[in-house]
Order: structure tokens, then C-alpha cells, then sequence
């Protein structure tokens, strides 16, 4: 059996977190608390002291009586008290067997999750079919020495953070209101400058939120170039792990590539700090882009990125996609594809 916590349940989301054997901020309750597209949920299957829980978004589907899942911006998928290789095989069959009749029974046409890239999540979930392979995910070693971590960096990248140390660039620290408000200020600037969608424009309240809580710990790191704030990002560090999570440069500093030294800073920060990864992401929608090349520029490590996309109720996603004339052959990578435009 399911049991399902939602985010009034804070107490319990909190606790099977803290439980887990492998888990990143975008699984805790207070990341979900800042969602907007879906209802959040925690689902939890238990055996004893074992458990497997899977952060989810729900939705209700448009038009029908039929809900799907989805999930937080970022890196989520199921976790457990166990690291996920170390479970039994009996254990992810009953929780299989749970968890499909928890879709059935709650009207739920379709499941779509971006699996953590350092977690082995497919163990579970190619289970049930469905696992996507996405593209790729570029990572610094923070496990090697600095030295060695910095050999790999491309000649134009290396050249970028010492011309950032020559011009005197200095990196800050801090997430009071004046931090947070320049930062908002560059990122909408960045997001209107490359064509995101109105989606990426989190406004000052968001920013705030994410930053100042005690499950988690993030940053809001500045590059200033004197009194002038120029380049900020937003980073979390869990369990080892540093995510790039947001990040904006000014138009006219682009060619002083601050972003570069800041990103050599973090990676320093992180050593500090016990991190052993820093996740810089992969490119546009995970193609290998000219952003993706540009994280390249730091490391060769890559990591495969993949998604689960579970079709629960064939013959109602066949019918959604019927009334919108979609063809489910298409080639259009999007899921579920009822929801494309």
C-alpha cells in the first residue's frame, strides 16, 4: 500500500528525508513548497524500517476527470533508506505492484520524473518501463586535487579565470534583500536576453524562499568588478553535491566570462565545505549545445541524464491524444504529449 503525505504533512515529509540514504535538495519538502505547477505529494511505500518515497507533482488533467504526475524543476525521483543498489529485489517488486495500483485506483493516466543523474533510480524504475535517456550532465571531480581538477579545463577557460583574478574580480557571499534583488535584477536581465520562457522569471519572493531555509544549504554567490555586481548564481550543497542551479551574467561583462571564475570559485568553496561533485548541468533541453561545449570547457566527466516516462492508462493517454490530433508516433520529444501546446 501507498500512503501519501502532502505538503501539510511537514513533519513526515521532513523525517523520511532525513532518513534517506542518498537524497539532494530537490527532494525536500521545503523545495516543493515553492512549486506552483501541481499539487505536491510524497509517495511512500514501507516495509518495516525499508522505504522507498517519491516526490510528485499532481495534476489535474484538463477537460477529463483524470489526474498524471510530474515533478519540481530539477533532479528528483525516488529515494530510501537503503542506497537504491542495495535494495532487495522482492522489496522493488512489492513496491511496483504498490505503486501501480496507487495510479489505478487514483485515476492517474501518466508519470513523468527527471531522475537524478548520481543516484542509480533506473534500478527501480525500469521496472516498470519507460526509463528515457535524455543526453548528458557535465560534472567537476572535486575528489581529485585542484591541480589535477584544473588540468582539465580548456585553454580559453583557464585564460578566463586568471584574466577574472587580473582584473581584480572579487566573489560575495550573502542573501539579504540587497543580494537578492541585484541577483533578480541580472538572472531576468540573462533570461530575457537568451528567450526562456515566462516560467524561468521567478520573482524576488521565490529567490528568497529558496535560499533561506534549514533543510538545505544554499548560496547566493556575486562576482563584483569593484562596486559593481556583475555575475551571481544561486548554488546548493547536499550530501556531497553542489547543484548549479541558477545563474545570470550582465550583457556587458560577457566577454570577461566572470561566470568561468565563478564557477573555479564554487568548485574551491565546495572542497571546503567536503563536496564531492559539482554538477554544472548539461545543455538547452540536454542537447549538446553551445552551453553544453561551454561547460565542457571545466571537465571531461560526464554523467547520463535520464527521465521516466510511464504511460499508466494506455487507452486514456491513446484518447487524450485522440482529441487533440496528435499522433503518437511523432518524433516531438515531450511527455506526455497530450500536454504539448
Amino acid at each position: 500500500m501507498i500512503k501519501i503525505f502532502t505538503i501539510h504533512n511537514k513533519l513526515e515529509w521532513i523525517s523520511y528525508v532525513q532518513k534517506a540514504a542518498e537524497y539532494d535538495f530537490y527532494h525536500t519538502w521545503h523545495y516543493h513548497t515553492l512549486e506552483t505547477g501541481g499539487i505536491p505529494i510524497l509517495a511512500v511505500y514501507q516495509e518495516h524500517d525499508d522505504f522507498i518515497a517519491v516526490p510528485l507533482l499532481r495534476r489535474a488533467i484538463p477537460g477529463s476527470e483524470l489526474f498524471d504526475l510530474s515533478c519540481v524543476y530539477g533532479y528528483t525521483g525516488p529515494f530510501s533508506n537503503k542506497k537504491i543498489e542495495e535494495l532487495d529485489e522482492p522489496f522493488i517488486g512489492n513496491f511496483k505492484r504498490a505503486f501501480i495500483q496507487f495510479l489505478s485506483d487514483e485515476k492517474y493516466v501518466s508519470v513523468f520524473i527527471r531522475m537524478h543523474p548520481f543516484f542509480k533510480q533506473q534500478l527501480i524504475l525500469e521496472k516498470f518501463g519507460g526509463v528515457f535517456e535524455n543526453g548528458l550532465t557535465v560534472v567537476i571531480d572535486l575528489s581529485v586535487s585542484i591541480e589535477a581538477q584544473r588540468e582539465k579545463y580548456r585553454q580559453s577557460t583557464m585564460d578566463a579565470v586568471k584574466h577574472a583574478r587580473k582584473k581584480g574580480f572579487v566573489i560575495k557571499d550573502g542573501k539579504d534583500s540587497e543580494s537578492i534583488a541585484l541577483f533578480v535584477n541580472i538572472y531576468h536581465e540573462t533570461m530575457k536576453r537568451v528567450g526562456a520562457s515566462d516560467y524561468y522569471l521567478f520573482n524576488e519572493d521565490y529567490f528568497d524562499r529558496i535560499l533561506n531555509t534549514n533543510e538545505y544549504d544554499a548560496r547566493l554567490l556575486t562576482v563584483y568588478d569593484g562596486d559593481k555586481a556583475i555575475c551571481s548564481t544561486i548554488v546548493t550543497l547536499t550530501n556531497g553535491i553542489i547543484q548549479a542551479h541558477l545563474l545570470g551574467t550582465r550583457a556587458e561583462y560577457l566577454h570577461h566570462s566572470p561566470s568561468k571564475f565563478l564557477a573555479d570559485e564554487i568548485s574551491v568553496i565546495g572542497r571546503t565545505m567536503g563536496m564531492h561533485y559539482y554538477n554544472l548541468g548539461g545543455g538547452l533541453g540536454f542537447k549538446e549545445d553551445a552551453l553544453f561545449k561551454w561547460k565542457l570547457g571545466f571537465t571531461d566527466l560526464c554523467l547520463p541524464y535520464k527521465s521516466w516516462r510511464y504511460i499508466a492508462n494506455p487507452c486514456a493517454y491513446q484518447e487524450l491524444l485522440d482529441k487533440k490530433n496528435i499522433d503518437k508516433t511523432s518524433d516531438i520529444d515531450f511527455f506526455p504529449l497530450y500536454r504539448y501546446a
